[in-house]
């Protein structure tokens, strides 16, 4: 499916800012990016740079006062995402060398402190993709989901105790007790269609067999038509946004719409639109 996506925020700085973005995302992996559209006001310098995980960033200085980021962008996504119950676990002996630092903690997945609880859930189950999708039914089953339950310090250590969180939290618990198993794990950021309520989107992948596969504890079942934005060890390497200064978020609006049927419904708008005539007896037909 071709999807329409995208988000725009608006800030207020106290003095002029400097901001890491990470908003764009790229061709690969079961996505392709057919069109892509970024405006920042007030106009200023951007540079853009990819991070150590392949991630598309931009740097800029926001202006003191208002200052707003538009992007949007059409891609061509899966419908469905690749499921293998029954894959084995791949040893850690022959893990590829970029994927080995996805076993070890890290600042909000706490791994050394879940082994006892990530093997109590995958007591009796096969090793490998079957342990990540026992890690991610039990938390869909026995965490519950709420927003302005969790913060920015939380961790999934913190998730465990309380049982409660957004999708975040969820995806930190998940990455840790995949690598309490010494599972690779890591985040993954975007946008997933027909969220409700619509908001940017976290998950986790886990490397089995030789491959990433993906999970989502936020959803009873497993959903395609995701755009990924960004891979990393946990949010500390996935924000959308980081800021080096007094800058406040006043409002974020998202969105992810079947693009198929955007432009039938903008060619309806078109068709129904009224013409009006001018003087030398031409017509012009107006837009909305």
């Amino acid at each position: 499916m071709q999807l329409n996506a995208g988000c725009e925020l608006s800030f207020f700085a106290e003095t002029p800012t400097p901001l890491i973005l990470m908003l764009r995302p790229r061709s690969g992996a079961g996505q392709w990016i057919i069109r892509e559209e970024y405006q920042i006001t007030p106009p200023v310098n951007v540079t853009e740079f990819t991070d150590m995980y392949g991630n598309l960033c931009q740097r800029v200085v926001a202006l003191e006062g208002p200052f707003s980021i538009h992007f949007s962008a059409t891609v061509q996504t899966a419908d469905l995402i690749d499921t293998a119950p029954g894959a084995p676990y791949t040893p850690v002996e022959e893990l590829p060398d970029d994927v080995l630092h996805y076993t070890l903690p890290s600042r909000y997945c706490q791994s050394d402190q879940l082994g006892q609880l990530a093997a109590q859930i995958t007591e009796n189950t096969e090793p490998g993709y079957d342990q990540a999708e026992a890690i991610r039914k039990w938390i869909q089953e026995n965490v519950t989901y709420q927003y302005g339950t969790s913060d920015a310090s939380t961790s999934a250590v913190d998730t465990a105790a309380s049982r409660i969180g957004v999708c975040r939290d969820f995806t930190h618990l998940g990455i840790s007790l995949c690598r309490a198993l010494n599972i690779p794990a890591r985040m993954v950021v975007g946008y997933l269609y027909k969220l409700d309520p619509m908001d940017l989107h976290a998950w986790f992948e886990a490397y089995v067999d030789g491959r990433w596969f993906t999970f989502d504890a936020t959803q009873a079942k497993p959903l395609g038509n995701r755009i990924t934005v960004a891979y990393g060890r946990d949010a500390a390497d996935v924000a959308f946004t980081t800021q080096f200064g007094s800058m406040t978020l006043n409002e974020m609006k998202v969105w992810v719409d079947d693009a198929q049927n955007s432009q039938n419904e903008s060619e309806k708008k078109a068709d129904e639109a009224p013409t009006l005539t001018n003087s030398a007896g031409s017509t012009n037909q107006t837009t909305n």
